[in-house]
């Protein structure tokens, strides 16, 4: 078996699909993507399927090593990301080829679900609460919110009473029973995410993610001492290396990205690494179906897995849904907050083509929004 085609697909409402084809007929699927950088990433992969053009697609670590260290300079969101894509894609054409769910791959199930958490906002207090009571009502047993919209440098005091106030929404909704997670974004800096998150601890948050940006991970030990509350963070890093220093800092739980951080290859070695630290992974995924899948099936062989993170009606999917690109949605439904272990082969899903390839006849050109603090210097979005 060989590779005879690679084919990049710009879809709404921000995602990027890979499709690698085989002369056996077999095809596998991934998501190559950084949001707001798609068409940079899409040629990354356009790229490196130069090496993989002709090549037997079941060696997969094989590949992996050389399309991460088969060039001079390495890394970096936009190559990892490529790799993430590509990587997802040959998992996926294994399982098929040998008629298992890649989760039989890496050594079988370790759990019959995956507890799954969905994104309530945050930016604007006031929808705390609705979307609370919608993700309730929908079953799920945990969600994640934005701590805050934009901070000051050194937010003021109005400004942190606001951060626990919307904790207090949501929890007044939620109640003891189910979990929130509070996403920093790395907004509020060093000085203020100490004093804030001892603050926080009476709410019992289930973790706080990124209270610091990536680039200053030296700071994390001093947080983690500071916090009552479980550290979290991961989203931005993009393999293993990057991983030890938040992992010797005393993080409680790491975030990958299947579709940033090298793939299903490069997740399942950052979690078995975690797990010599005793934290706990839980992918990041606001992304779409494929990252989805990649991502269960990692989280269904891992067993320091906790949570998983799903994009289904997130407010970045206004022109798309995950679900408008697959054939049967019945291995993403939700049973109890959870997703039930599902055993088709590959990553598990049957993607529907048709939809690709017309929605990529209108590809996005999805940017982050760039904020501004009142003098007109740059803020953390």
């Amino acid at each position: 078996m060989r590779i005879e085609r690679i084919e990049t697909f710009l879809v709404p409402p921000r995602w990027l699909f890979c499709r690698v084809e085989t002369d056996t007929g077999l095809v596998g699927w991934g998501e190559p993507v950084v949001e707001g950088r798609a068409e940079v990433v899409r040629t990354a992969v356009e790229v490196l399927a130069e090496y993989l053009l002709g090549e037997d697609p079941l060696r997969i670590e094989q590949h992996w090593q050389v399309l991460t260290k088969g060039g001079f300079y390495r890394g970096g969101p936009v190559l990892s990301s490529a790799v993430a894509g590509l990587d997802q894609a040959l998992w996926d054409i294994a399982g098929q080829a040998y008629g298992v769910p890649v989760h039989a791959l890496l050594g079988g199930a370790v759990r019959d679900r995956v507890r799954i958490y969905s994104w309530i906002g945050g930016d604007e207090p006031g929808e705390i609460a609705d979307a609370a009571a919608a993700q309730v009502a929908a079953g799920l047993t945990g969600v994640k919110m934005n701590a805050s919209g934009q901070l000051s440098p050194i937010p003021t005091p109005a400004e942190i009473d606001a951060v626990l106030g919307r904790v207090v929404a949501a929890r007044e909704v939620l109640g003891d029973d189910r979990d929130i997670a509070l996403d920093f974004h790395g907004r509020a800096g060093f000085a203020a995410v100490r004093r804030i998150l001892p603050e926080l601890a009476p709410l019992r948050p289930f973790f706080v993610e990124e209270p610091v940006l990536p680039d200053q991970a030296h700071h994390l030990r001093d947080i983690v001492a500071c916090s009552p509350v479980p550290v979290a963070t991961g989203e931005r890093l993009y393999g293993r290396g990057e991983f030890l220093t938040p992992l010797q800092a005393g993080v409680a739980v790491v975030q990958p990205d299947l579709s940033h951080a090298g793939g299903i290859s490069e997740v399942r070695r950052i979690a078995a690494l975690a797990e010599t630290y005793g934290a706990l992974l839980a992918p990041h995924c606001p992304l779409g179906p494929i990252a989805l899948a990649a991502s269960l099936q990692v989280a269904l062989a891992t067993p320091n897995f906790l949570i998983q993170e799903q994009s289904i009606g997130i407010h970045y999917n206004a022109d798309s849904e995950l679900l408008d690109y697959v054939v049967d949605p019945e291995p993403f439904r939700f049973v109890d907050g959870h997703i039930v272990k599902f055993d088709g082969p590959g990553l598990g899903v049957t993607v529907d083509e048709a939809a690709v390839r017309k929605a990529a006849k209108s590809p996005h050109a999805w940017r982050n929004p760039v904020w501004r603090h009142p003098d007109g210097s740059f803020a953390e979005w």
